[in-house]
């Protein structure tokens, strides 16, 4: 036990230290917990640590673009910015439960209006999440940019933006294979590979966009994911280019 001073000891407890538990069970409780919450858990250590806030390899988690079957319901999420504004559309397989993020919006330095055409090039007809104080100065001014973005015609809602709890929803689906993303998701990608923790255990807020749209998505897109309807079927949803994703 560490002595911290003649009279004060540091003690850690974690199910490593609990009798009762079987190999088998700290097992499973292991596997069932985000790695950056691991030693904390197992082990009583009081810290997130530093590293990779999603370390599962990419090739876990892209697949090869493929056209998204009409029937399959789908939404995007919104993550809105002067210096930068993005966006990915989502998609769900009725058949197996497998969330795909299909494109993505990625562009800074534009006025609202120029952002909401591009959205809604892809489908007006989708409905949206965003989180209306993501880049705010305060929660009213991020309120008026969400009104501002429904007035130029998106129908957006307001996701669910449980930090914690999103983040580790979003580990559980990328690790056990409910979350795809299509491998041309460039700007995607690029992000992922820098969404970290400081050494304090804090979240990295550079470079975060579309990580954070990929958890509003995580945490609030089936709620307004829909399928198109007859008329809506003649609008282009993918993007013209496969490969760039618009």
């Amino acid at each position: 036990m560490p002595e911290i001073t003649n009279s004060k000891y540091l003690v850690t407890a974690g199910w490593e230290d609990a009798p009762h538990l079987s190999p088998e069970a700290k097992q499973d409780l292991l596997e069932s917990i985000p790695p950056y919450l691991r030693d904390a858990r197992s082990k009583g250590i009081p810290s997130l640590g530093s590293g990779a806030i999603y370390p599962i390899p990419e090739s876990d988690i892209a697949v090869a673009y493929f056209p998204i079957p009409v029937w399959w319901p789908r939404c995007y999420g919104l993550d809105v910015g002067w210096n930068r504004t993005a966006a990915l559309w989502s998609a769900w397989d009725p058949s197996t439960g497998i969330q795909y993020l299909y494109a993505e919006h990625y562009r800074g330095i534009a006025e609202p209006a120029v952002h909401a055409e591009a959205i809604k090039a892809r489908g007006d007809w989708m409905s949206g999440v965003c989180d209306p104080a993501a880049h705010g100065s305060s929660q009213r001014d991020g309120e008026k940019l969400f009104d501002l973005y429904r007035q130029l015609g998106l129908n957006l809602s307001m996701a669910d933006n449980a930090v914690d709890a999103g983040l580790y929803d979003t580990w559980a689906a990328l690790s056990t294979g409910r979350l795809k993303v299509m491998s041309h998701l460039l700007n995607f990608f690029n992000e992922y590979r820098l969404y970290r923790r400081d050494e304090n255990g804090r979240i990295v807020k550079k470079h975060d966009h579309l990580m954070d749209v990929m958890r509003y998505l995580v945490r609030s897109g089936r709620t307004v994911a829909k399928q198109p309807g007859f008329d809506d079927i003649a609008v282009p949803m993918d993007g013209a280019d496969p490969v760039a994703g618009y």
